[in-house]
């Protein structure tokens, strides 16, 4: 009888997770959710289809030779405050044939027609393509962009806009040379269009959404940020992507003044920050933030800063500082003087730090603060090697491990 229950047990761990699309919960419910998720078993800790790699998403549907056929899976593999993120796992699969692009009339087949629709879409691609945009890619809520299987550029126009919605996945995409768009019409939905005026230039901009999970993403070289998030966003996870080449990498929160920020949660994990960054990695303001397990290999001015007393929780990352003696510190306090910041909860934890890298602490470390800013279990900084070996768009092919 011990036997058939341990064997029940077992296989309702192993059961996938359905996760209702909640809205954006109190910031003291995550906190008690996350302690109840770190605390119990989950699939994951029991290895199932593990790689053994120690990254959590990654050892979740990695190692499945028919990932193509399940794609689905990956929606069950989130992490961190973003992981109700189910994006378009309840619809149905929509192929991009077409990488043409109408920003107020697209065709079927292509990507903007797809993610502007109002049901659950799981969008995949056909094939290898570069998608140049005419207008930002305004989309719509309970979407997936899966670019698994082939080589998707999104790249040398606007990019992705993920504005007042929710339930949003990107993965698998290269995002790059994203330039200004604008002064036009573009279609959000299949019944409404509207005129934009000058966008920003992101990589990926989210702007007041919620639920949103950017993954496996490699992104470089936009006119303004690679991905941020403002205007009251929250919930909202950023993972396992490879960021180059690009000054201002990420800005999380509108401004000092823009007090609606102040629930905002995002996690930032198992990224690998590389060649030819200059600074904000993140930068953040008034929220909660949760940077753990990140490798930074580069950085010109520095890696972490933000102003407004923003709660940033640094754990297991590695920073290896740059050889200039004057960029050696990792966090920046921006916009306060000494007697402002010295009180703004900042703090690292099993962080390892490499040719003279150092992070200044701040605060009283007031652990209800700390606990809004924890989202996953933090591995430990000398396995971030083979955590973010993976980082960024992977080449996965049919009828093989990804």
């Amino acid at each position: 009888m011990a036997i058939q229950l341990s064997l029940l047990t077992f296989l309702f761990l192993l059961a996938p997770t359905f996760i209702s699309s909640s809205p954006v919960q109190d910031p003291e419910l995550v906190v008690e959710e996350v302690h109840r998720s770190i605390s119990n078993a989950t699939r994951r800790n029991l290895g199932y289809l593990s790689c053994a790699t120690g990254n959590p998403i990654d050892d979740c549907w990695r190692c499945d030779p028919n990932w193509e056929k399940n794609r689905k899976r990956l929606a069950d593999c989130a992490i961190g405050f973003g992981k109700h993120a189910i994006g378009g796992r309840d619809g149905k699969i929509y192929v991009v044939t077409d990488a043409s692009d109408d920003a107020v009339k697209p065709r079927p087949g292509t990507l903007r027609y797809g993610v502007i629709q109002d049901e659950p879409l799981w969008i995949i691609f056909q094939r290898d393509m570069v998608i140049r945009l005419k207008q930002e890619l305004m989309m719509n809520s309970f979407k997936t962009i899966d670019g698994r299987g082939h080589s998707v550029h999104i790249a040398g126009g606007p990019c992705i806009t993920i504005q007042y919605v929710t339930n949003i996945i990107i993965h698998g995409i290269n995002i790059h040379d994203c330039k200004r768009g604008g002064n036009a019409y573009v279609r959000d939905s299949p019944s409404h269009y509207g005129w934009r005026t000058i966008s920003d230039g992101d990589g990926v901009s989210i702007f007041g959404g919620s639920h949103v999970w950017v993954d496996h993403c490699s992104l470089s070289n936009c006119q303004d940020g690679l991905i941020d998030a403002i205007h009251g966003s929250t919930a909202i996870t950023i993972s396992n992507n490879y960021l180059t080449h690009h000054n201002k990498v990420m800005l999380l929160g509108h401004s000092d003044s823009y007090k609606q920020d102040k629930n905002m949660q995002v996690t930032i994990a198992f990224n690998h920050f590389g060649e030819g960054l200059v600074q904000r990695m993140p930068r953040c303001r008034h929220g909660y933030f949760h940077v753990v397990n990140n490798d930074y290999t580069q950085w010109l001015m520095y890696a972490i800063g933000g102003s407004a007393n923003p709660t940033i929780n640094s754990q297991g990352n590695r920073f290896l500082a740059p050889n200039n003696r004057f960029s050696k510190e990792v966090t920046k306090h921006e916009d306060a003087p000494h007697s402002k910041w010295k009180n703004w909860n900042w703090r690292s934890q099993g962080d390892l730090f490499l040719n003279g890298a150092f992070f200044t602490a701040s605060g009283a470390g007031a652990s209800s603060s700390y606990a809004k800013a924890s989202s996953l279990g933090a591995r430990p900084s000398s396995l971030v090697d083979s955590i973010t070996a993976g980082a960024g768009a992977l080449s996965c092919r049919k009828g093989s491990r990804c």
